[in-house]
């Protein structure tokens, strides 16, 4: 008796491994029958883009490698905002302008020194406008920090010619010109700015100033139009 109960412990004891081993066949089992659809699916992908590409012409070997190029330098972007915070907080509204201004529709100026032909060429549209800024929206302290950092990038693009949209103020309170009367002020407080007049109509009209800036005089006069 004691020898058949051995025997019934040890088959008892069997059962655990049992389904062990039939767990992991069953395992085995799925994992290949997975490979297998992986595989039979990535077969008829491939035969579908072999059809897809079958009318194509494949592009000569050029022979060319693509070199390892460095990464762009990081931007100092918070020396700038702190650049443009200053240049904004240097900008005031209490200049009196009017006795910078020309009294004409255009409402023109010119850097002491600058020929006033030179405003008259600007008035005509000699130069070609190659940025503008729109502040239409924007408070006058946002206005003034965005005109700052625009003049500031123009400067470092070396671009000569601008156009600055600031509205006429028909959509202010009480229908006031509120950036249009204080663009001209900050304009004439900056050291680049040599010119401004009001755009011509096809350009803005009195919504919009055009400026002219101080350029690098190694430049040629190509690159100066």
């Amino acid at each position: 008796m004691r020898k058949r109960a051995h025997v019934v412990d040890s088959l008892a004891a069997l059962s655990p491994l049992r389904e062990r081993l039939a767990e992991q066949a069953r395992l085995r089992h799925e994992a290949e029958r997975r490979r297998r659809h992986e595989a039979e699916r990535a077969a008829r992908e491939a035969r579908l883009f072999q059809l897809e590409v079958a009318d194509a012409t494949p592009l000569p070997d050029s022979g060319r490698v693509e070199g390892w190029r460095p990464p762009p330098a990081p931007l100092p972007l918070q020396l700038r905002l702190d650049e443009q915070a200053v240049l904004a907080e240097s900008l005031s509204d209490d200049i009196d302008i009017e006795r910078y201004l020309e009294t004409d529709a255009s409402l023109s100026w010119r850097r002491s020194g600058i020929d006033s032909e030179v405003v008259r060429r600007l008035r005509r549209g000699e130069w070609v406008v190659r940025a503008q800024i729109d502040l239409h929206g924007l408070r006058v302290d946002e206005a003034r920090s965005a005109l700052a950092a625009f003049l500031a990038q123009a400067v470092r693009d070396e671009i000569r010619c601008l156009r600055i949209i600031h509205g006429k103020g028909l959509g202010s309170v009480n229908r006031e010109p509120v950036l249009k009367d204080k663009v001209p002020r900050w304009l004439v407080q900056r050291d680049e700015v040599l010119a401004f007049c009001q755009a011509r109509p096809n350009d803005g009209g009195s919504g919009a100033t055009i400026v002219l800036l101080r350029v690098d005089r190694g430049k040629t006069a190509a690159d100066r139009a």
